[in-house]
């Protein structure tokens, strides 16, 4: 009797404080409230109490906080982050967000599950559990993404079903199926896959469908998934929302596509859009913020102030179904950030669940690291070796500030009857090796981009299965770079002339730092100088060196990429040869 009574107690005494019958908690007073309900800016007083909003007025309070005229606006959401990609664990990653203003994010934990599967979900899982910040997670779909690459686990349709049941220990959590890449699949009616969004059931699912139009995009969304980020062009974005999709506008350190799809945003349709940043560079989120990051970029490019502090907290908590989260009002979680210039959006107090960030104990924490995830069978010069073949070779062309890439056929460069790096035109060699199971699967291939000019580079983080992806001007740097990983773990290392120059260890499924930002910031410091130091000076749009290496086996992505099996021809989504004859 006593645990049925709980429920009616407290929302009486809900009702009480917001009769003013109980003294609120907290009383915020003097603050222009950015009021994403009413799309207005409106002066205000906001009480809070028992981690909720309760209420608009003059409240007594046990503590009184006067704004000073500042802008009070919702806690910031962002509705599609791959945390393991920012290198932090999840504790670290809420010490550095939660003060950005950053009250929620909607997470695919993917990349650990492609190391991991099932158990590196829960390792987010129960890393996330009773943070500052609400962790959400959405159930990954694609794991493999395709198979054409080799993934250190899989997660089934059962899995999903599983994890999405009420009766899951972390229920409430997991929102849905997370982005599902493999739309080709989803198009021709694989079984598999189609087992998987029915396993879903009346979650929301969230796409991945980069350029894809006409009766495929019809056929995609008919399947279920009801937002995308991969937007790169306006009248593909705008084709997927006359289709009814949410778009999700990416901004992060390598996919940028704000500027290109925010002319699309209307009065009239910009609930239908959110902020995200689906992969972002840790220093980048140190020195220039996180989601308010990506509010004052959209102001600087003309949205108004409260159309886009809506595209990142009201919009997003709407299309994922979270009951009263992203705004300000009777109700709702007390999630605010006060802003002394509502332009600039310069956050100067943030309040998670009622509670001020400052009044926080947010030290850093080391987390303790899994078993170690590398299991390479051969690093040795020899494995880089591309025998020569008549014709041209298919290179893989980075574009700055995209994931996306071009297929380019390029005169190789011979020597003794092989085929090898040319830095004179900005050709390096491009190797993926297994890692999870020492299979001894190398893919080898070319890439023009990198800018290197000597040595080697290599990392564990390359998406969506994270081999070991190394490369670079010779075989000898490349197989010092792949060994040099193979033996601390995972992260990423520069190598020149036999010499390692710099490592950045990662030993949390070889994607995670196990420590401080601090400390990953100066290592991190040091690999940019080690690269510089055999690269080619910046021409034109930076490119993020090896956040651009993470994305060059990510087989789901256009026109050209390698995975551990070989080159992939994405819009035919299927394997292509290195060589191409030339026709007489």
């Amino acid at each position: 009797m006593a645990a049925s009574r709980a429920p009616v107690e407290r929302l009486s005494r809900s009702i009480a404080l917001s009769r003013g019958d109980i003294p609120a908690d907290l009383l915020i007073t003097n603050c222009r409230l950015v009021n994403v309900l009413s799309g207005e800016i409106h002066p205000a007083s906001v009480a809070v109490a028992d981690g909720l909003i309760i209420g608009f007025g003059d409240y007594q309070a046990r503590e009184v906080f006067d704004a000073g005229g500042r802008f009070l606006c919702p806690g910031l959401i962002d509705g599609h982050i791959h945390i393991e990609s920012t290198l932090l664990t999840p504790p670290e990653f809420a010490r550095v967000v939660a003060p950005h203003g950053t009250c929620a994010v909607v997470c695919d934990p993917h990349e650990i599950a492609n190391v991991m599967g099932p158990a590196g979900i829960e390792y987010m899982l129960t890393a996330s559990r009773d943070l500052p910040l609400t962790v959400y997670v959405m159930m990954s779909s694609c794991v493999p993404a395709t198979r054409m690459e080799t993934s250190g686990a899989e997660i089934s349709a059962t899995d999903i079903r599983r994890m999405l049941s009420p009766d899951y220990e972390h229920a409430g959590r997991i929102l849905g199926l997370a982005e599902v890449m493999n739309f080709p699949g989803v198009i021709n009616g694989d079984e598999e896959m189609l087992n998987k969004l029915l396993a879903a059931g009346d979650a929301v699912i969230d796409g991945h469908a980069p350029l894809l139009a006409g009766k495929r995009l019809n056929a995609y969304v008919m399947a279920g998934p009801g937002s995308d980020h991969e937007c790169t062009r306006l009248e593909e974005a705008r084709e997927k929302l006359r289709a009814g999709m949410h778009i999700m506008i990416r901004e992060g350190s390598t996919e940028q596509n704000l500027a290109d799809i925010l002319p699309l945003v209307t009065p009239d349709n910009a609930w239908r859009f959110s902020l995200v940043t689906d992969d972002k560079d840790p220093v980048a989120i140190k020195r220039q913020g996180h989601m308010d990051e990506l509010v004052r970029r959209a102001m600087a490019l003309g949205v108004p102030p409260v159309r886009a502090v809506a595209m990142a907290s009201i919009n997003t908590a709407r299309y994922f179904r979270l009951q009263r989260r992203g705004a300000v009002a009777p109700g709702y979680r007390a999630d605010l950030v006060l802003v002394d210039d509502l332009e600039r959006f310069t956050v100067s107090e943030v309040w998670l669940s009622g509670k001020n960030v400052r009044d926080m104990d947010l030290r850093c924490q080391n987390l303790p690291t899994p078993q170690n995830t590398m299991r390479v069978a051969s690093t040795c010069p020899d494995i880089f070796r591309i025998p020569a073949k008549p014709g041209r070779v298919r290179v893989i062309g980075i574009i700055p500030g995209q994931i996306v890439t071009r297929s380019l056929l390029l005169e190789p460069r011979l020597e003794g009857g092989l085929a090898v790096a040319d830095p004179a035109r900005d050709l390096a060699k491009l190797a993926v090796i297994e890692r999870h199971h020492a299979t001894g699967n190398v893919g080898l291939g070319f890439v023009q981009g990198l800018r290197l000019e000597a040595g080697a580079i290599a990392g564990t983080v390359s998406h969506d299965s994270h081999n070991l992806i190394v490369a670079g001007t010779n075989d000898a740097d490349m197989s010092l770079a792949a060994r040099t990983l193979a033996m601390v773990g995972g992260g990423f290392c520069v190598v020149r002339e036999g010499r390692i120059m710099a490592v950045v260890e990662l030993p949390v499924a070889g994607l995670m730092s196990a420590g401080c930002l601090d400390e990953l910031e100066k290592d991190l410091t040091a690999l940019g100088q080690a690269y510089a130091a055999i690269s080619s000076p910046v021409q034109g749009r930076e490119v993020h060196p090896f956040m651009a290496l993470s994305f060059l086996s990510l087989a789901v992505i256009p026109e050209l990429k390698l995975t551990d099996q070989g080159l992939v021809d994405v819009e035919a989504f299927d394997m292509v040869e290195l060589f191409v004859p030339e026709i007489s």
